[in-house]
């Protein structure tokens, strides 16, 4: 890692590729690359793909490779038919799960101070359902990961986590920033902590945090949230020491971003520097290797390698899949999957997102005496607004915009990720801040009962319409609340209306939280992607809290029709 000071921004550019061969997405030729996992995953023995991936061997992976290799000499071209395969997976591995210990969060405990703020009973009372949801998230790693980690693909962390849940059953990156503020919400700071504890250890492992706990995602990342968990458990407990000590830590993240994701360019005669995701991995992602596979089938090699790395920068970015990483041969946004180019856009949210982190590191220097690098920030902050004012901000439509590298333009589409600098509050001019409430209400996009889509186009994909995503609620709500006009407080509150109605009718209906819902119906799950909804779930929950401890003394469970009579003149 260079010398942060010394660094001061001056060398950032494009990340140059390797020479040669694109990397893997990890080092195992068992759960990343080679020839058990192309016959494995060819054959669909299981129902998704991650099944596999997250089995634990029964010996060395050598002991493995090698009896893999002797029963494939048997079979013409070394293809071993399923029930053979089915026969060996049985013999040379266990089933998903033997790498957690059960465990319930010590920290946890009934009636937290926040719901006493929830005017509505029915509300407090799912509230408190929400809250005991912790408990059944909670994972502890088995002590074998850290004794032998070659026998699995989980990555060993220290500390127990809260999941996501369902196939999701490991820690995640970016979700976890809204299951951290549930947990301070529900006082289990120590649980909180040890998350956190978790990504620092992460980035001292490899000089950033991976997409999620398992080796085959230990080439990518997701957004950068790590920084702003801090801010989250620093203004819950005052604890400057452990500020002091995971500082330089949230600083080599931030060199990472900056030395690998980073993308120079003149406009209008002015050189910017904006991010971008962006994963240097050429071949399909263990977890989801037949859909990869299948979909770049046709391709030259070369084609194959530049849509897999796209399909990796895709999930780098959370929003794995939609219509916004599609440059389709006319340059727009409305081909398929397989025109997915996530490496050639600049996402207004993700830009947003360093620029938030940008101020928060500069403050957390302040608050610690350090003057000097407080001013780094403040001054990369400055210039990265001036770049999102320049690049990614359209004054006419009032909304920021992201920008595709390949056709040098704006796309003007509709996402909640056009107004994700109000909720960094990275602007510069107050106008702006009502600029963007007008652009949403004009949009299109408040029609709907259930909460703001993801996409106003319907591409069968996970991250478009009619999905409603807990994340992008929760940041459209928390910033359109904190502008000063009441025009936008009250679409905040009535963002927040819907969509706490929307989780609690599904809840009544399913006894379940999942992790997006349909903005149509009354109170459903989501669906389209690679797999089925899932149940559990970490960031819905954290959300779900949030909004009821911000807005608990005017939520209600009100009937749907009366809601949204009295909420959204405009979605009628």
């Amino acid at each position: 890692m260079c010398n942060f000071k010394a660094f001061c921004f001056l060398s950032l550019g494009l990340f140059a590729s390797v020479k040669g061969a694109v990397p893997p997405p990890c080092d195992s030729e068992i759960y990343c690359t080679g020839s058990i996992l192309h016959q494995v995953q060819e054959a669909k023995l299981f129902g998704d793909d991650k099944h596999f991936v997250d089995m634990k061997l029964r010996s060395a992976p050598d002991d493995v490779l090698s009896a893999f290799r002797n029963l494939s000499s048997k079979f013409p071209n070394t293809s071993i038919p399923p029930v053979k395969l089915q026969e060996f997976l049985n013999t040379s591995f266990d089933q998903p799960g033997t790498e957690f210990e059960s465990w319930t969060p010590p920290d946890w405990h009934e009636k937290p101070n926040f719901l006493s703020g929830i005017a509505d009973d029915k509300l407090r009372e799912w509230a408190e359902k929400i809250h005991g949801l912790w408990k059944s998230l909670g994972r502890k790693i088995h002590s074998d990961v850290k004794d032998h980690p070659e026998l699995y693909s989980q990555i060993y962390t220290p500390h127990p986590v809260v999941v996501p849940g369902g196939r999701f059953r490991e820690l995640y990156y970016w979700d976890s920033y809204w299951v951290i503020n549930g947990l301070l919400l529900s006082e289990m700071t120590d649980t909180a902590h040890g998350m956190i504890q978790n990504f620092l250890y992460l980035v001292n492992r490899y000089g950033f945090v991976p997409n999620g706990g398992r080796i085959y995602y230990e080439r990518r990342s997701q957004p950068p949230f790590l920084t702003l968990m801090v801010e989250s458990y620093y203004q819950a407990t005052k604890d400057k020491e452990f500020l002091r000590a995971a500082l330089p830590v949230l600083e080599v993240e931030y060199q990472f971003w900056m030395q690998n994701r980073s993308v120079d360019l003149a406009l209008n005669g002015k050189e910017h520097v904006l991010n971008r995701y962006y994963v240097e991995v050429g071949l399909p992602r263990p977890e989801s290797y037949t859909d990869d596979l299948e979909l770049a089938e046709g391709l030259t090699d070369g084609k194959k390698e530049q849509l897999w790395m796209d399909l990796n920068a895709g999930a780098e970015s959370g929003w794995d899949f939609t219509s916004r990483w599609y440059t389709a041969d006319g340059g727009d946004n409305s081909g398929t999957l397989r025109d997915t180019r996530t490496s050639q856009i600049l996402p207004a949210d993700l830009n947003a997102l360093l620029c938030r982190n940008e101020k928060t590191l500069a403050s957390f220097h302040r608050l610690l005496g350090d003057s000097d690098s407080a001013a780094v920030y403040d001054q990369a902050a400055a210039r990265r607004l001036e770049a999102i004012e320049s690049v990614l901000w359209d004054a006419e439509r009032g909304a920021w915009f992201d920008y595709n590298l390949m056709t040098r333009s704006k796309n003007f589409e509709f996402y909640p990720s056009n107004l994700g600098p109000i909720w960094a509050q990275c602007y510069s001019q107050p106008e702006m801040g009502e600029k963007a409430v007008q652009y949403l209400k004009g949009s299109g996009a408040l029609q709907f009962p259930n909460g703001v889509p993801t996409s106003l186009r319907e591409s069968g994909q996970q991250w478009d319409y009619p999905n409603a995503w807990p994340p992008l609620q929760h940041m459209l709500i928390d910033g359109f609340s904190k502008l000063p006009s009441e025009d936008a407080k009250k679409l905040a509150f009535d963002l927040a209306q819907r969509w706490i109605k929307t989780n609690w009718l599904a809840y009544i209906k399913y006894e379940a939280m999942f992790e997006k819902y349909d903005v149509n119906g009354d109170g459903k799950p989501g669906g389209g992607g690679e797999y089925e909804v899932q149940l559990g779930f970490g960031w819905t929950n954290g959300v779900a809290l949030q909004l009821l401890n911000q807005y608990g003394a005017t939520l209600t469970s009100g009937g749907r029709l009366s809601v949204l009579a009295s909420c959204c003149p405009w979605s009628s």
